[in-house]
């Protein structure tokens, strides 16, 4: 009985009896394979054309690496393409400088999601499809000042305030602040997009001395 492959990893399974004298060879190579799959990081320039990844039998393959870094300057709609039937997980940069394209990263029959520019994705293959392991798809809510995830979307924040006595601008630059709160009853998707100053004059109901953020 000839040797077999694994479904997802393409790992060799040997057969009892088969391949004397060459197992310690065989079991090397798989073990290569495992380590590229939990900690391999391998650019692939996609500037050009879509790519289509591959998964080859007991080879080192560019679909089995853990971290996939797209690179390149776009030149139309590009599409990284995951062979189907293939279970994974993956961490995703993209690296390119998209311009006024867009790239996609799905299986070859299935489908999948656009990266955003200059960010990293996780993401998982079932087999069928891709899926992003988006913010807005996790489980569980923000509880700092009892603010939901749900009144987040809505708009519902009431508050935003850095609470530390001696918080500096510094102390903002290294992530030293303690709790951040919005303070504006009318607090609005439109207003967070605006640009934020540090003022140390309190709006009304607050104390003189302590950082604000003021929206221009």
């Amino acid at each position: 009985m000839a040797s077999t492959y694994s479904t997802d990893l393409k790992l060799e399974l040997m057969a009892t009896g088969e391949n004397a004298g060459t197992w310690g060879t065989k079991t090397n190579t798989n073990l290569n394979l495992v380590q590229q799959a939990i900690a391999g990081v391998e650019a692939i320039d996609v500037a050009s054309a879509d790519v289509t990844l591959a998964m080859t039998d007991a080879s080192i393959s560019n679909a089995r690496n853990m971290v996939l870094k797209f690179t390149g300057t776009l030149s139309a709609n590009r599409q990284v393409l995951l062979p189907d039937s293939i279970e994974k997980f993956y961490i995703v940069q993209d690296a390119t400088t998209h311009g006024a394209y867009t790239l996609t990263f799905k299986t070859v029959s299935g489908t999948g999601f656009t990266l955003d520019e200059g960010k990293i994705h996780a993401a998982f293959s079932d087999g069928t499809n891709i899926t992003e392991v988006a913010l807005n798809t996790l489980g569980g809510e923000l509880t700092a000042g009892s603010v939901t995830a749900t009144q987040l979307a809505t708009d519902a924040v009431t508050t935003i305030k850095i609470q530390n006595a001696a918080v500096t601008v510094d102390k903002l630059a290294n992530n030293s602040v303690g709790t951040v709160q919005i303070v504006d009853n009318a607090v609005t998707a439109a207003k967070l997009q605006r640009k934020f100053t540090i003022s140390t004059s309190s709006p009304t109901g607050g104390s003189d001395g302590d950082l604000w953020f003021k929206y221009s």
